[in-house]
């Protein structure tokens, strides 16, 4: 196992099993934790996923969800995106974040303390029973946004893992979140799509480049540091390929934190919107940054560790 001290660098005292923008060359790294966790008595949390799927997402790092939410359900939630996005104040936010060459809303962070809809859709059973049960505990919320990809202006998102950049910006020590997209749109093969390698979750890859202060202010708007190699992602891309997810509005998909994955701009007609929510353990819960002067800020990053209700 490869550790670094970073007590020296960052102050942290928690062992680092994951380095990340520390040297001047990539690793690739095989991952040392489970994908899904035991409880704390050592078995296989119940839920609503069947056991077929548990074992695919071990397998794959992800699942899809099959009509999560229903057609009133989906229209209730996308008049609340819409209204969001209309709302001056809510676009003069800090935790609005807006395309470089549009200025059209991209993501809003910490949706679920700006709505009460989207409040009550991250405690439904539906969403965080399925989170507790691939994670083998209670669970809070590390970040939720919605995002917006609007026709012919819609940016991309470059290849990444989730996990490198809140283990190195954030402190999660582990790779014990996990993260759902539910789409409010549907998801075409050529609206921009979430792009998936499947099994590339058992791979770690570390970054090059120091992580500036408040990098998080243009990472939001377009990541650079804390994106991974063209070699590295060639030799993922080649061990596992490539999966888009596609589907109705009103379908999902969970994910790993360390799933590689990115998405292409949207040069169609044909709107993509979703909500996205990552679910952290509560036996997670962050420590100081691995690879960054000062922690994010608490609407991208939650400290806040209360685990998540029902109802």
């Amino acid at each position: 196992m490869t550790t670094i001290d970073t007590g020296t660098l960052y102050g942290n005292l928690v062992e680092d099993r994951y380095p990340t923008r520390c040297k001047n060359y990539p690793m690739m790294l095989r991952r040392p934790d489970p994908v899904v966790w035991p409880t704390e008595g050592g078995t296989t949390a119940t839920g609503p996923i069947d056991a077929d799927a548990v074992a695919d997402y071990d397998a794959k790092g992800f699942l899809s969800v099959d009509s999560l939410l229903t057609g009133e359900e989906v229209a209730l939630y996308r008049d609340e995106l819409d209204r969001l996005a209309a709302d001056p104040a809510i676009k003069a936010d800090e935790r609005t974040v807006v395309e470089k060459s549009s200025n059209e809303v991209r993501s809003i962070f910490e949706v679920h303390r700006i709505s009460s809809a989207i409040a009550q859709l991250v405690r439904d059973p539906r969403v965080v029973d399925r989170a507790r049960q691939l994670l083998g505990s209670e669970v809070y919320v590390h970040q939720s946004r919605i995002n917006y990809k609007p026709g012919f202006t819609g940016g991309s998102f470059y290849w990444h893992s989730d996990f490198e950049t809140w283990h190195a910006e954030d402190g999660m020590p582990g790779m014990r979140a996990v993260s759902i997209s539910i789409a409010l749109t549907d998801n075409h093969p050529f609206n921009g799509g979430l792009m998936i390698m499947p099994g590339s979750h058992r791979t770690f890859v570390s970054c090059v480049g120091e992580t500036p202060a408040d990098h998080y202010k243009e990472s939001l708007r377009e990541q650079e540091i804390g994106t991974p190699d063209n070699d590295s992602l060639t030799v993922l891309a080649g061990r596992y390929g490539i999966e888009q997810f596609t589907g109705p509005a009103g379908s999902a998909v969970m994910f790993d934190s360390n799933c590689m994955h990115g998405s292409n701009g949207n040069i169609t007609p044909f709107p993509r919107s979703n909500i996205f929510v990552v679910f952290n353990s509560v036996e997670n819960v962050l420590v100081e940054p691995f690879s960054a002067p000062t922690p994010r800020p608490p609407f991208i990053a939650s400290r806040d560790f209360t685990p998540v209700g029902n109802g």
